[in-house]
Formats: structure tokens, sequence, C-alpha cells
């Protein structure tokens, strides 16, 4: 069994037996992996708060032929994060961003520019004075990198460029769609408005050094909002919690570790 060894991310953590943690991290080499964590559950664990939602990390673990869980050795904090688990409007948004990169990224399919995005947005989020508004602007962004990107500048439907009238956005279609061919569409289309399609933008290109000038309040907020919503859950397939990473009794999802 090679040893492994990678920058990781925690993206959430489920309770394994009497003693034992199934963990799922981002990491930068690996991409999303799983490993089980033996023993981190006892009191006096050697990995203490490095499993913890949020946390950035140095990891190693062991690959083990044909078994789809790691065996974890050792985590290393480098950046714990801890203002994220402290108050819940943080710990909302942080978990809004960790539940839609573990849920629209591949096992094994590493992408270094969703690790740094994802660093970035926790590291964002500690010092942002509209959280909400932070993890949504990050899920654009992500939604972007991993080939689900909102399609904003032609219709998604017919590919014009010259819309005439407000453009409306298609969850289905995967982004803004002309008049004409809203009418055609099986399901619903939403109003995007000039101001939020400009917000959008900027989100696609997120950049952490002037993310907390942005704003959006009404309807620009109550748009964007309502299309990224819909947008994540057409994409996933289900609606994502806010907060999901609390401990999960269900271990049958994994199967026994080998």
């Amino acid at each position: 069994m090679p040893l492994l060894k990678t920058p990781a991310i925690t993206l959430k953590s489920r309770k394994w037996g009497e003693a034992d943690r199934v963990v799922t991290f981002y990491t930068l080499r690996l991409g999303k992996v799983r490993g089980i964590a033996r023993g981190a559950r006892r009191l006096k664990s050697r990995f203490g708060a490095a499993l913890e939602p949020f946390v950035s990390c140095d990891l190693n673990v062991f690959e083990k032929a044909g078994d789809p869980l790691f065996r974890i050795s050792q985590v290393d904090i480098r950046e714990p994060f801890t203002a994220l688990r402290e108050d819940l409007t943080l710990m909302s948004a942080a978990a809004r961003m960790v539940n839609l990169v573990a849920a629209i990224t591949p096992e094994g399919d590493p992408d270094p520019r969703i690790f740094d995005a994802l660093a970035d947005g926790l590291r964002s989020l500690e010092h942002s004075r509209d959280a909400p508004l932070t993890a949504l602007l990050f899920q654009i962004r992500v939604l972007g990198l991993t080939g689900f990107k909102p399609q904003i500048d032609q219709c998604s439907a017919c590919g014009n460029t010259r819309m005439t009238g407000e453009p409306q956005f298609s969850p289905a279609a995967g982004g803004v769609i002309c008049t004409l061919c809203a009418r055609r569409q099986p399901t619903r289309c939403l109003p995007l408005s000039p101001g939020s399609l400009a917000l959008m933008r900027h989100a696609l290109r997120w950049s952490p050094a002037v993310l907390d000038r942005l704003r959006a309040t009404g309807r620009i907020r109550t748009e964007l909002e309502t299309a990224i919503e819909t947008y994540v859950t057409t994409v996933t397939g289900k609606r994502l919690p806010p907060i999901d990473f609390l401990a999960v009794e269900d271990s049958s999802v994994y199967g026994p570790p080998r």
C-alpha cells in the first residue's frame, strides 16, 4: 500500500462503527477522496480537530487495491478556519461551499482550480460582510470550473447573441435564454435582470481581492439566489441542504471497510 501525500480540505465526516470516522476530502493531487480514520472518535485520538469540517490540511493516506476507502494515517492542520464553525451564518455558508464541491466533483479526478477556489472561498468567508452572498458567488464560480458554467453571453437554446427583451434563465438549458426559446421550454424559466447578469459575470471571474466589494440586494439578490439554487438542484439531481456535515449514523452507504 503506497503512501500518498497531498494538501486537502475536509468536506464532511461521518461516524463509522464505535470509534472510527469516514471522511471526505477534496485534495490538490487526488481530487475528491474518501478515507477511514481508525479511532478518530476516541477521546485521545491522534487526529484531534484535524478532521473537522472546512479544515485545510496536509493529508497522508494509504491506498488499498480494490477498496474505495483510503486509510488515513496522518492529518496536519494548515488552516483551521475555526471561525467558520463558531458562527451559524458562517457555518451555513461554508457548508454550502463544501456541499457543492462534494456533489459535483467525481472521485479521483483532481482539478487544482477547484481546490484553489475552495481554499480562497473559505478564506474570503472568514472576513466577509455578507456570508450568504460570498457563498452564492462561490457557487457560480465553481459551476464554471466544473463544466456547468452558466451560459450568459448567448441564448443557451438557439445560440443567438442578440436577444430582444429581458433574458430569462433556464436551469434545464444551462443559462440565459431568449424570449422566443423561453416559450418552448418544458420547465419554467426565471427572470434575470441586467444587474443580475453583471454580478454573475463578476462571480465567474472570481477575484478574491474585489469579492467583498460586490453587493446584491432586492431584486438582484432574489433573482440570483433563485436561479443558482434551481440550477444546482438541476445539475446535482437533488436539493443540497445548507448543513449536512454533522455526523450521520448510516454507515451502510459506504459498505464495510476491508
